[in-house]
C-alpha cells in the first residue's frame, strides 16, 4: 500500500481532487489523503460539481489542516501553495504548480480538473 498526501492552501479545491482522483484511479492500492495549510473548512461545491460529471462524491470529504494528517508518506505532493506549504516528511516531493481554480467557471475549472487527473494518473504509474 502507497501513502499519499496531496497539500494546497485552502483544502477545498486542488488538493481534493487529487485525493479523489486518487482514490479513483489507485484502488485499494493507494491510501490517499489531502490537507491544507490554511484550511476554509469546506469543500467548494465547484468542486463537488466537477467530480460529480465524473461520478465521484466529494461531499463524503472534510477539509483538513497538515496538523490533522499523521504517519508516513510514499509521497506529498504539493499544489502552488509555495512558501504557505510546510515541509512534510516523504519518500518523494513534487510540487504541481497549478492555478487555484476557486474563480474559475465550467470549462476553465474543468481543464485544472482534468489536468490533475493526468498527473495523478503519471504519479500512480511511477510509484
Amino acid at each position: 500500500m502507497k501513502r499519499i498526501l496531496f497539500v494546497c492552501i485552502e483544502n477545498s479545491n486542488r488538493s481534493q481532487m487529487a485525493e479523489a482522483f486518487a482514490h479513483m484511479l489507485g484502488g485499494a492500492d493507494i491510501e490517499a489523503s489531502s490537507a491544507g495549510s490554511a484550511p476554509s473548512g469546506v469543500i467548494n461545491p465547484k468542486a463537488i460539481a466537477a467530480m460529480a460529471e465524473l461520478g465521484y462524491d466529494l461531499t463524503t470529504h472534510d477539509s483538513k489542516s497538515l496538523d490533522q494528517v499523521t504517519g508516513d508518506f510514499d509521497a506529498v505532493v504539493t499544489m502552488g501553495c509555495g512558501d504557505s506549504c510546510p515541509w512534510v516528511p516523504a519518500k518523494r516531493r513534487e510540487d504541481w504548480a497549478l492555478p487555484d481554480p476557486k474563480h474559475f467557471e465550467g470549462d476553465a475549472y474543468r481543464a485544472v480538473r482534468d489536468d490533475i487527473r493526468e498527473r495523478v494518473r503519471a504519479l500512480l504509474a511511477s510509484l
